[in-house]
């Protein structure tokens, strides 16, 4: 049996673990947490409950001070246990799917959860379980805003990949014109610059060195149009798209912070962008025309004009 067969159908924790980064975070987990619930698209399946079962899995972030024995500075376990319950308190569902993704969104409003593995499944529609198992990051989380109406509302920004050509096309300032008429935050992506890069034969050290001449190409793009902002953490993501500012992303400290980080080579520009586009839970990526994007996205696209 290939791995990844293997991990499909094992326990979150092991799935969690064999995805994690060199440098892992801490994991709690709730295991085999079985509840009576009404749930069900089909006739047979209203009117009664049934027996549901719950696997989760949650990377948290460590603790800066020492923990001193104490429960109130950890994620408790009653945390996981007390969102299923919420979760199956509010309203009777149709889909396991609708119920992992609301229980993995209410822990990861818990501020140490970084990433939930959660897994559901039906006990009694058959001879064995049957079920879904989804995975989301607090990074992949819409940023929140204040809407017009004075409410909370996701904003969900468009992300653009710009090639070398367009950083040096005498119409980039109509360009950035065109994108913020939108009316959508904006983050700019680029790739590697013209010219030799340093070459290594070192994997990792190759990583660093192709995602900082990256950041070289985006500070060269925000000298042409003063409105562009270099960002790099979440944090300053989300700040500068709440205060409207136009974003080039420099991508290091995201990219290799991150504990589902892009598989392929960084000097794949266009995998980058979409790998931002999806993290930031974009609206669109916007190439430009005739770009070819990796296959297994659901990313919308558009074409950026010539």
């Amino acid at each position: 049996m290939s791995s990844d067969i293997r991990l499909a159908f094992a326990h979150p924790e092991e799935r969690a673990e064999a995805t994690a980064p060199a440098d892992p975070r801490d994991r709690i987990s709730l295991r085999d947490h079985i509840a009576e619930v009404e749930i069900g698209a089909f006739q047979v399946e209203r009117g009664h409950t049934q027996r549901v079962r719950f696997n989760v899995v949650v990377e948290v972030r460590p603790h800066p001070a020492p923990l001193e024995d104490d429960v109130d500075r950890i994620l408790s376990y009653d945390r996981i246990t007390e969102a299923i319950a919420a979760e199956l308190a509010a309203e009777r569902l149709n889909l396991l799917e609708t119920l992992a993704e609301r229980v993995a969104e209410r822990i990861l409003k818990e501020p140490q959860a970084m990433r939930a593995f959660v897994r559901v499944e039906k006990l009694d529609r058959g001879p064995g379980a049957l079920g879904v198992e989804i995975v989301r990051s607090r990074a992949a989380q819409p940023l929140r805003a204040i809407d017009a109406h004075g409410e909370e509302a996701d904003v969900h920004p468009l992300v653009v990949y710009l090639d070398n050509a367009m950083i040096d096309a005498p119409d980039l300032s109509a360009r950035v014109d065109a994108l913020q008429a939108e009316g959508l935050p904006v983050i700019l992506c680029v790739g590697m610059p013209r010219g030799a890069v340093i070459e290594t034969g070192h994997k990792a050290v190759q990583r660093r060195i192709d995602l900082l001449a990256i950041e070289q190409n985006a500070w060269r793009l925000a000298a042409r149009d003063p409105r562009c902002l270099v960002v790099s953490s979440r944090t300053e993501i989300d700040f500068a798209m709440r205060r409207g500012q136009m974003i080039v992303w420099a991508p290091s400290k995201l990219v290799l912070d991150s504990t589902d980080g892009p598989n392929g080579p960084v000097r794949d520009a266009v995998a980058l962008a979409l790998w931002l586009a999806e993290h930031v839970a974009a609206a669109r990526l916007t190439l430009p025309e005739g770009t070819q994007v990796p296959p297994g996205s659901h990313m919308a696209l558009d074409v950026l004009a010539p």
